[in-house]
């Protein structure tokens, strides 16, 4: 009876004896490899050393003259020109993937195409502009809220491309400026007999209504002056009104109201004189993204990584080779 646990201990005995022996012999064949790894190095030194020397000044040279760089045009898209918008930039990035540089250059009127290399347009999310303006689409947004996620809602395609202000980011090699690329750019956005006839129109209601509210504002100043002249004090040219007088509050607020309005009517025709409206723009950020201004250190250890694995197909070759001809 007593035989059976015996067995059982030895067994496990054993079976720990060989996992501690397979985890050794592991352990020694890390070892082993890496020791042959280190005599491959030692003995190919000046091989590598002059791969590592090639690469790095072959990488410092693409470092220097072929540096990559962001830009942004912050604009706002006017009569409804957003979907315009985004179907022109579409339609360059296209040409750019097609390596069309004849219409990039004769058509966009970009100086230097062959360094343009995308162009790409988003919505700057602006939630709280987008229902300042109307408020309407802050009736809108809470019935959309009601059945999903207003986050969601937010970032949505289909809200977003409401917002005001939209942001074009376009990447060149090397250095831009201004007159090379960003003046195109707009020039292209902005040619559109179709959104002219909107915009001279747009600006001429623009016009008629300054005028008209320019008219209103000096009947009110008129009825106002005929007020002050009956209701001044005899004892001095000072004026004065009975805040009971509650139709003189009403003037007094809508003459305010159309004020308010005058300037905001004058800043339409600051704003409205472009069909895409460009408030700023930010060039030449250099882009350090993938392996932009890394070259230097990329293209060394690529050789050598060819030089490495060429070193094991031989080996492997030669192993291949051995147990063949035994």
């Amino acid at each position: 009876m007593s035989a059976t646990p015996q067995n059982n201990t030895d067994n496990q005995e054993i079976d720990l004896s060989q996992i501690s022996k397979r985890i050794g012999s592991f352990f020694e064949n890390i070892a082993t490899q890496v020791f042959k790894a280190f005599l491959f190095f030692k003995r190919n030194i000046i091989w590598i050393g002059i791969l590592f020397v090639l690469g790095a000044g072959l990488g410092y040279y693409f470092d220097k003259n072929n540096k990559v760089y962001n830009n942004q045009i912050i604009v706002c898209p006017n009569f409804g020109s957003t979907d315009y918008l985004y179907a022109k930039i579409s339609l360059i990035n296209s040409k750019i993937q097609e390596q069309d540089t004849l219409f990039l250059k004769e058509v966009v009127g970009i100086k230097n195409p062959a360094k343009f290399i995308k162009i790409e347009v988003q919505p700057i999310s602006d939630i709280y502009k987008f229902i300042e303006e109307r408020d309407k689409n802050f009736e809108v947004l809470k019935l959309m809220a009601e059945d999903g996620d207003v986050k969601k809602i937010i970032n949505d395609n289909l809200t977003s491309k409401n917002y005001p202000y939209h942001l074009i980011s376009f990447v060149t090699l090397n250095e831009t400026s201004k007159d090379k690329t960003v003046e195109p750019l707009l020039k292209y956005f902005n040619d559109s007999d179709y959104y002219k006839v909107i915009q001279k129109q747009f600006m001429d209601n623009v016009k008629i209504k300054i005028a008209d509210n320019d008219s209103i504002i000096s009947q009110i100043n008129g009825v106002l002056n005929t007020i002050s002249s009956t209701n001044a004090s005899p004892k001095g040219d000072k004026l004065f009104y009975y805040n009971e007088n509650s139709q003189l509050g009403d003037v007094l607020k809508i003459k305010h109201e159309i004020n308010y309005e005058q300037g905001m009517r004058r800043l339409d025709l600051i704003n409205l004189d472009k069909i895409i409206k460009d408030n700023s723009h930010t060039l030449n950020i250099k882009n350090k993204e993938s392996l932009n201004g890394k070259m230097k250190y990329a293209i060394p250890f690529f050789f050598i990584g060819i030089f490495v694995l060429f070193g094991l197909i031989k080996r492997y070759y030669k192993y291949q080779m051995a147990k063949l001809n035994n």
